[in-house]
């Protein structure tokens, strides 16, 4: 599959929701030396953009028409983290956190990259998943 432009992506998802995610995706970049893959998107997403260093997976971003959105799992260990941080997150993070099922291997939080996103709010809830490792 060929990597999709930047205009690709801003057509699909709107110039709002494009604005947020290259916001998001830069400052995923500042932190983080991670290996980025592009691949097809499974059921009605289009495309999908991960983020993965040593097996693991940071975070992985989805796209289709008019909607994007940031998946973020979260294991045992990065729960009791954010757990006990609570007072640094947005009341629509935790809204989101509170309501998102856990299973076997962890919380899926499935995050909107809309307008209202807060881009603190992402990089926190990734730096309980795994450390910044720019300076």
């Amino acid at each position: 599959m060929e990597n999709p432009t930047n205009t690709v992506i801003e057509e699909m998802i709107g110039n709002d929701n494009a604005k947020v995610w290259n916001r998001l995706t830069a400052a995923i970049d500042s932190l983080y030396d991670m290996d980025r893959s592009w691949k097809k998107g499974f059921g009605d997403w289009v495309y999908e953009y991960k983020y993965r260093r040593g097996g693991k997976t940071l975070c992985t971003f989805y796209a289709k028409p008019h909607t994007a959105n940031i998946l973020i799992i979260l294991g045992k260990n990065e729960r009791e983290k954010l757990e006990a941080q609570r007072d640094i997150f947005s009341e629509q993070i935790l809204a989101l956190y509170d309501s998102t099922q856990t299973y076997h291997d962890g919380k899926w939080l499935w995050i909107p990259i809309e307008v209202s996103l807060s881009i603190d709010d992402i990089l926190n809830v990734l730096k309980n998943k795994r450390k910044p490792n720019h300076k």
